[in-house]
């Protein structure tokens, strides 16, 4: 059996280990240890990563009792090697880790609601309770959970004897078998848990609720801790600056001159939808009446006015097609109030190297034909629809 440091001293993150075993497996290999600091995923905490050696470890899991190091090489059964953590990366893990509990022991003792899912990811981490939250309680809970690192409180880790254990009242997701080993900060939560925490509540320096969703009848928490949240805070402030360029008014007013630009960009797409309708109108009166086919092309109109075009067209003929450029070709809208255009939808986009479809009085699709084909395509068409023969 390894013998598992990080359980003694969550802050080992240099030691020096003998390898026991060495497999190959299907991207490395996996390597046993007679010690070791790094902590197997686990408790919905990720793997530690770091070297053994000259060979990096990419991922740590325990199966059947063996603690399994997945690492880029092998290195021999036998032999020593210094073995380093990517000890920052631990560290933050161990403060959101911490602050989870402080916040899930927070939420537990003021609204009696459970932790049912737990995951920390790589930008930040997620908890499921079973029952919902206003904004209100979220709010009371962060500011009690954040009193709670301001207090500096111990963290115990411990494991209690059986008889210990069947005394104790304590937060789990799941039943239990063996040892079970407890993380205790007083006053405020006791939880079982397997992974490494800070050894005091300061050290987990903030609690950060970033979101909160309604989940499975519950609600799901995004939130971060410590480093992790000073750098989102960071990253947050270098946006809000650059909005605050963007718009050149102060960060304060950001949220006032967002609601100007959208108020304005509403009036711009009501101004533009006027004038596209405007000149569709036009364009429709500058057309003949024809008992044949209309064919229109166009830059500028979006899939509103080539339909509103279309509309205006089918008056004045038997089939209205409008073509807009698109990347590849045209984007087309084909109206009729004459022809049963879904049934000979088939027929004309094989004449215009077309894709769509649509109802009997309207389709709508992609054309890849050039303008001329296209155009003596449709010009000329007649459908069998008709009493007439096609062309």
């Amino acid at each position: 059996m390894t013998e598992k440091l990080y359980y003694a001293d969550a802050y080992l993150h240099e030691f020096t280990a003998r390898v026991t075993a060495c497999e190959p497996g299907k991207t490395g290999f996996f390597i046993e240890l007679d010690r070791t600091a790094f902590f197997p995923e686990g408790g919905g905490q990720p793997a530690d990563t770091g070297t053994i050696g000259p060979a990096r470890v990419c991922d740590v899991q325990e199966k059947g009792g063996r603690i399994l190091h997945s690492t880029d090489m092998a290195l021999p059964v036998g032999e020593s090697f210094a073995c380093a953590l990517d000890w920052e990366q631990r560290r933050r893990r161990m403060q959101n880790h911490s602050g989870e509990h402080v916040f899930s022991g927070t939420v537990h003792r003021l609204f009696g609601l459970n932790n049912v899912g737990f995951h920390m990811g790589e930008a930040c981490m997620t908890i499921d309770f079973d029952g919902e939250l206003d904004e209100k309680e979220l709010r009371r809970a962060e500011d009690e959970a954040n009193g709670a690192v301001r207090d500096n409180l111990p963290i115990r880790c411990f494991f209690p004897a059986r008889e210990e254990l069947e005394r104790l009242s304590y937060r789990s997701k799941k039943e239990l078998e063996g040892a079970v080993r407890l993380v205790e900060i007083a006053g405020v939560d006791l939880c079982a848990c397997c992974a490494p925490h800070v050894a005091a509540t300061g050290e987990i320096g903030l609690v950060k609720l970033l979101s909160a969703e309604r989940h499975r009848g519950g609600v799901r928490l995004t939130l971060l801790c410590g480093l992790d949240a000073l750098d989102d805070y960071r990253r947050r402030q270098e946006e809000s600056a650059a909005v605050s360029r963007l718009l050149s008014v102060p960060k304060e007013k950001i949220a006032e001159a967002v609601g100007r630009q959208l108020e304005n960009q509403t009036r711009q797409k009501e101004r533009i939808a006027g004038l596209s309708m405007a000149l569709c109108a036009r364009m429709a009166a500058a057309q003949p009446e024809t008992a044949g086919n209309l064919v229109v092309f166009d830059e500028l109109l979006d899939e509103i006015a080539q339909r509103e075009l279309v509309n205006l067209l089918m008056e004045k003929c038997r089939i209205a097609a409008v073509f807009s450029a698109a990347e590849g070709g045209w984007r087309y809208v084909i109206g009729s109030r004459a022809v049963d255009l879904r049934r000979c939808a088939k027929e004309i986009n094989a004449g215009i190297g077309g894709r769509g479809g649509g109802s009997g009085a309207m389709i709508r699709g992609r054309a890849s034909a050039d303008a001329a084909q296209i155009g003596n395509f449709l010009k000329k068409y007649k459908s069998l629809d008709t009493n007439d023969e096609n062309v």
